[in-house]
């Protein structure tokens, strides 16, 4: 599970080697008009609420840092990546069955609910491949390649294949 994770933020740090500030910050594409950084910076603030709140057992979602450097530049974002990485793989095995209280804001009110580490941490995972996904969307309207054919795409879903 860690080496899938790993692996899948990796993706988020080949493409902010290669694209600039402007390119990561710019929000003019519709209909949401968000960023390429704006979207890598709510992915990671997941993973940090997560390890953020492990010791006590208690990771609350909703208090999320947004941290306007990782989201404008793509050096403090790839410091991010890095950072939420080398938690991930201090991650013990032994701890993903632990249960943890999950506290979140579903639109309509905070709920808390009790889930494993490890479910905790697919979650966020699957979270990431969605937003790839979206910044997908974005990167090819500005012009700018995928860094890799997976990005942005779940492994469970079939693929369309491309005619010519």
């Amino acid at each position: 599970m860690i080496d899938a994770i790993e692996k899948n933020l990796r993706r988020g740090i080949q493409l902010l080697k290669c694209i600039s500030d402007k390119e990561y910050s710019n929000t003019t594409i519709a209909p949401y008009y968000s960023s390429i950084g704006g979207h890598m910076r709510h992915i990671l603030d997941v993973f940090d609420c997560v390890f953020e709140g492990l010791d006590a057992n208690k990771i609350n979602l909703i208090n999320r840092k947004r941290n306007e450097l990782a989201e404008n530049y793509t050096k403090n974002g790839i410091e991010y990546f890095n950072r939420i990485i080398t938690d991930l793989q201090q991650s013990k095995a032994e701890d993903f069955n632990k249960i943890v209280k999950v506290t979140d804001d579903l639109g309509l009110g905070i709920v808390t609910a009790n889930y494993t580490l490890s479910a905790i941490l697919i979650q966020a995972h699957s979270h990431a491949i969605h937003h790839f996904a979206s910044i997908g969307y974005i990167i090819s309207q500005l012009g700018i390649q995928l860094p890799d054919e997976d990005f942005g795409f779940n492994p469970t879903t079939p693929r369309n294949k491309v005619i010519n």
